[in-house]
């Protein structure tokens, strides 16, 4: 009897994933060819179960079709850093306050460390991934950002060099770090959400995708109940100025995305397993859905 029984769980919980992977077929019949930004960053970055599934994630992504390009910061570990070496760490409006000396531990962290730990995961699980910067390929063109009196060395994309971006997602997964120079030689810290916002409007991708550590947008921050599950950009633009923290730049994205030609901009939490399989494949999605 006993394994009687354990003969139909086993099935029992086949016809569940079958049941999972018709659901999904639709949607990656819908994806397939088509472009996923991914910005990659708070516990589904820091977390090790986490940072192995997110790569078994955007791997599966490849492998069914999808082109996933995956913009990341590394802002809990430049803090780190940043504390260890006796750094003052301040935030304006979700910017990190960057001097000279910031934006040296930035890049040292994003480019030396946190990227090249994503392009490793990603190769271990069968799929060749490329680390880039903003500065290869002249891929992003900067300036100051308007608020460079209050934040310092923090600097806004101008353009992205979508040449660079198509001859390497044609075969292999690019893996964006949020930092770049301007002409003069100048190196700035350039926010993650912002960065993946322009590269998903840039490139017109099909969906931008913000991975973070809570639900999504909420009416008032510290109340779940208030989750915002579906809002259009102008929704979202009215709601910009009372609105501040490290959810602002991510709002601004979404919105930056949609103009560009984004046909729909999410925030998930990136502290539940699969979030990234759970927003594009199933019915139901998580998180807040932004849409033109």
């Amino acid at each position: 009897m006993s394994d009687r029984r354990t003969a139909e769980e086993r099935a029992l919980a086949a016809e569940g994933s079958v049941e999972t992977l018709l659901e999904a077929l639709p949607y990656i019949r819908e994806f397939h060819g088509r472009t996923v930004v991914i910005k990659y960053g708070g516990a589904a970055m820091r977390d090790p179960a986490l940072r192995d599934e997110f790569a078994r994630d955007v791997v599966l992504l490849k492998y069914v079709g999808l082109n996933p390009v995956i913009v990341h910061g590394g802002g809990p570990e430049i803090t780190e850093y940043m504390e260890r070496l006796g750094l003052e760490v301040k935030f304006v409006d979700g910017l990190r306050v960057s001097d000279a000396e910031t934006v040296e531990v930035a890049k040292m962290v994003l480019l030396g460390k946190v990227n090249s730990d994503i392009v490793q995961r990603l190769n271990r699980q069968g799929q060749p991934a490329v680390g880039l910067s903003g500065e290869d390929g002249t891929l992003f063109e900067i300036r100051p950002v308007a608020e460079a009196d209050k934040v310092g060395f923090v600097g806004e994309i101008e353009r992205v060099d979508v040449d660079v971006l198509d001859h390497i997602s044609s075969d292999y997964i690019p893996v964006i770090a949020s930092a770049a120079s301007d002409r003069e030689g100048n190196s700035y810290n350039v926010n993650a959400d912002s960065a993946a916002g322009k590269v998903a409007a840039a490139l017109t991708a099909y969906k931008a995708i913000f991975l973070t550590d809570v639900e999504g947008w909420r009416e008032a921050a510290d109340d779940p109940a208030t989750l915002i599950s579906e809002a259009t950009v102008d929704e979202v633009r009215e709601a910009l100025p009372s609105i501040d923290g490290g959810m602002r730049p991510k709002l601004v994205a979404c919105a930056e995305a949609i103009d560009g030609g984004v046909q729909s901009a999410h925030i998930v939490d990136g502290r539940r397993p699969h979030s990234l399989l759970l927003e594009l494949f199933t019915d139901a999605g998580i998180g807040t859905k932004v849409t033109p």
